[in-house]
């Protein structure tokens, strides 16, 4: 069930263009104003384990990163009038990996808003597998207006 300050995955997929295999959020379990905690339950039925490191299921690095930046998102873009916008990465900035993300894991990623103008913002993340440290870091954003994704993906023609 899902209350004022939560969403559940029917709610997330309002709010995140995201869609399976590169939804990486499960759920929201906190939402603030500057602060949001999310879920990623990994299994071993995930598609990237079957390529990544046969024989060693590790839920890829960039992966756990992406997840902290959909989370971030779901704060961003949540708000109704910011419905329909995007927020793609910009930069990566003080990321660390500090223990393998493996089957049977969840991971609980706590994003910070820390600044946020116009078009242009930063957050930091942490995800962990309990109370250890699985990854973190400090994600630029940038913020397109509906229809814009195009445009700022084809700047090079």
């Amino acid at each position: 069930m899902s209350g004022p300050s939560s969403l559940d995955i029917t709610e997330i997929l309002t709010i995140l263009p995201h869609r399976y295999p590169f939804l990486l959020v499960d759920r929201i379990t906190e939402m603030g104003e500057r602060r949001v905690v999310g879920l990623k339950n990994v299994t071993i039925n995930e598609p990237f384990l079957v390529g990544h490191m046969p024989g060693l299921p590790v839920m890829p690095g960039v992966l756990i990163i992406e997840a902290i930046a959909q989370v971030g998102g779901c704060l961003i873009l949540n708000p109704p009038h910011m419905r329909g916008r995007l927020a793609l990465l910009a930069g990566i900035d003080r990321c660390r990996f500090r223990r393998p993300v493996l089957p049977g894991d969840t991971l609980t990623i706590e994003v910070e808003l820390r600044a946020q103008r116009k078009r242009l913002g930063k957050m930091r993340g942490v995800a962990r597998v309990g109370e250890e440290v699985a990854a973190e870091a400090e994600i630029s954003f940038v913020l397109l207006e509906p229809g814009q994704g195009r445009d700022a993906a084809d700047t090079d023609r």
